[in-house]
């Protein structure tokens, strides 16, 4: 459904002809004038303005995207059980993640090719991600490079992301690059041994055009990520051994980025991961499993005793999310499509817009349920609906 716009024709004679021109007014929202409320705005913004094959990119999910909708829905049938007759007038939004100190509990996912949506790519989101005292976390499929990206950001926060590829040298390479350049941990992507069908890119015959610099070795050498419109195959032989492999070459705290099921959730335990993000790819990869948010309680529970932290992204779109991801004992949320609308929007200060709608929102929200502590959110504040209540 669109928001509410409308459209203005001026018809002008000049020259003997009849000349038309038509305006689409979308709720006010320029990239002239900040008048964005809400990140759905943001997103119609988006839709507005990119061309198809890039809208499409962003949008879509696999196959019939089932889980893309799901991760979105499932958060409607999740609702608030508030607490009142509590001093909320002031509230400690702030939180830590691996020792870290952030102002608010959302960060920003990996996503790649931000260069698509704005010039200044990854750049731009990481300054706004410094300036909003959270997360970055950096795609290798990042249209800047990881150097780059710390440079321009050097107070800020960064966790670079990575998989394990067909070449075994490549990964070592991004980590020894990333440990250089101070990034503080490894998103390390484990549900994507093969890369999911995502039709409408099929349907468009999507080729990526960007330069990849992640993907290049120091001395300047190319990768095989020349020889594909999307950089390099990941390896399908990834087992748990990697992640062996991984803590006995790099001291950087790993985060196993992809987790569904408490099974997997223990065997991240024992394997001495710092941290878990309950994730499906945005829906991405495998259609038809658990939206994040229903995933989450089981592996909260399947890692409680132990020093893992628990994160999720995919789906959040107000700071009601939020709230309703803490009280169900994630420690923050990750964000991907909404930095994407922010960027588009109007770049860096695009993107400082999508986080401090969601701060504000979030604020709010812990306000109106009777939450005073961002580290201490009860899961007595939430309650799921009957299966079918939902339905209605």
């Amino acid at each position: 459904m669109r928001l509410c716009s409308f459209v203005l024709v001026r018809m002008s004679f000049v020259d003997g002809q009849f000349t038309y021109t038509v305006t689409v007014h979308l709720a006010g929202l320029t990239r002239g004038n900040t008048m964005a409320n809400s990140l759905a705005e943001l997103e119609e913004f988006a839709d507005l303005n990119l061309p198809k094959d890039k809208r499409d990119f962003l949008r879509s999910g696999a196959n019939q995207e089932q889980t893309v909708r799901d991760n979105i829905e499932a958060f409607k049938r999740i609702r608030f059980c508030p607490r009142f007759l509590i001093d909320v007038s002031e509230r400690d939004l702030s939180t830590t993640v691996l020792g870290h100190r952030i102002s608010f509990p959302v960060c920003i996912a990996p996503s790649s090719t931000h260069c698509f949506v704005h010039p200044d790519g990854e750049v731009a989101t990481a300054k706004a991600a410094a300036s909003m005292n959270t997360v970055l976390g950096l795609s290798s499929w990042s249209t800047k490079s990881m150097e780059e990206v710390a440079d321009a950001a050097p107070n800020g926060i960064h966790w670079y992301s990575l998989q394990l590829f067909a070449d075994g040298n490549m990964a070592l390479n991004m980590i020894r690059r990333a440990e250089k350049s101070g990034y503080k941990a490894l998103l390390i992507t484990v549900d994507t041994p093969i890369v999911g069908t995502r039709l409408a890119n099929v349907r468009n015959k999507f080729q990526m055009t960007c330069r990849y610099p992640n993907f290049e070795y120091g001395d300047g050498k190319k990768t095989q990520a020349e020889a594909s419109s999307y950089g390099p195959s990941p390896s399908a032989k990834m087992t748990w051994d990697d992640v062996v492999w991984l803590k006995r070459i790099t001291k950087l705290p790993i985060i196993l980025k992809g987790i569904l099921t408490a099974a997997d959730a223990r065997l991240a335990v024992e394997h001495g991961v710092a941290g878990i993000v309950v994730s499906n790819h945005g829906g991405r990869q495998l259609d038809g499993v658990l939206a994040t948010i229903d995933a989450l309680p089981e592996v909260v529970e399947a890692v409680k005793g132990s020093k893992v932290e628990v994160y999720i992204d995919g789906g959040i779109r107000q700071g009601t999310d939020v709230l309703k991801a803490l009280a169900l004992g994630a420690r923050a949320v990750f964000i991907g499509r909404p930095v994407q609308w922010g960027l588009c929007y109007k770049g860096e200060e695009g993107v400082q817009l999508v986080l401090e709608l969601l701060k504000n929102e979030f604020s709010l929200a812990m306000a109106l349920s009777g939450c005073t502590d961002a580290k201490r959110i009860p899961r007595s504040i939430v309650r799921r609906l009957p299966e079918a209540a939902s339905r209605l």
